[in-house]
């Protein structure tokens, strides 16, 4: 551990029977439970699906210690052609790559993406539902995942790209872009749901009740500043289905509301078929 409370943990050789995925599952886990410090993940082995030399990457998370970055959001919206480029299809690329890193991380899961008839998309998955922690008043906290940067990816020099060829920069662009977003969270101990008006919470934690699930539903409606989408009535069905299935370990489902036609089931694909987010 540094002077700043940081710890960084190094993978080991190539013959490790651990997948990163799995570790950095644990590591975040572990990060929410002890707000104030950092941790991230370095692994050094060489790519194991594609055998090609992977470079270091680094895992962390948000601050625990952020709440509303302003500066953060209206940078956003002002330069939204930037970071949303192809305007909803990346955002619901940005939502269905949490679902993916926590499927990956358990092994496999599922994600249903709903087109509603109102203009708004909701994403649902099966994971084990965004970490709430108590305060020392015993008040609910969250990682602030809408409001402020995800480390892991904004302002990196070299982001991941998601399906769609563009760079992956995290929840706070959907927040951000969107006229209302609520977010859903099942977990175990737990669950509470939470409106935000372009990324700002408008709400607080609101207790649902526990119907025995985990999971995460995120359901938004893109505001005006979203670039238009790169090709009419974008995003059917069938192509977002399509995009979603880049992802190994996550089964997709899409359910076009718009049309009454629901999209096909995409079941995940094998390791190695195809690099994950």
């Amino acid at each position: 551990m540094d002077d700043a409370g940081h710890i960084e943990v190094l993978s080991g050789s190539a013959g490790d029977g651990f997948r990163a995925a799995t570790l950095a599952g644990r590591l975040r886990e572990l990060s929410d439970r002890h707000p104030g410090l950092a941790l991230s993940l370095t692994d050094e082995r060489p790519e194991r699906h594609s055998g090609a030399s992977a470079a270091a990457w680094r895992n962390t998370t948000h601050d625990w210690a952020g709440t509303v970055d302003a500066g953060h959001l209206s940078r956003i919206r002002d330069e939204a052609a930037a970071f949303a480029p192809g305007g909803l299809r990346h955002l619901v690329l940005e939502v269905v790559a949490y679902a993916a890193d926590e499927a990956e991380s358990r092994g496999g899961g599922r994600c249903t993406v709903t087109l509603h008839a109102d203009g708004s998309v909701s994403v649902a998955d099966d994971g084990r539902g965004t970490d709430t922690r108590l305060d020392a008043a015993g008040r609910a906290v969250r990682k602030p995942v809408m409001a402020t940067k995800d480390l892991r990816f904004f302002d990196h020099p070299e982001p991941p790209p998601l399906p769609d060829g563009h760079p992956r920069r995290g929840m706070s662009v959907v927040a951000a872009l969107s006229t209302w977003l609520v977010h859903t969270n099942r977990r175990a101990g737990g669950a509470w749901t939470q409106r935000y008006e372009y990324g700002v919470p408008a709400t607080g934690l609101t207790p649902v009740a526990d119907d025995g699930t985990t999971g995460t539903l995120v359901h938004f409606r893109p505001g005006d500043q979203l670039p238009p989408p790169a090709e009419p009535g974008e995003p059917a069905s069938g192509g977002a289905a399509a995009w979603a299935g880049s992802w190994p370990y996550l089964s997709v489902e899409v359910d076009d509301r718009r049309t009454g036609v629901s999209g096909p089931r995409l079941p995940p694909r094998p390791p190695g078929a195809g690099r994950s987010a």
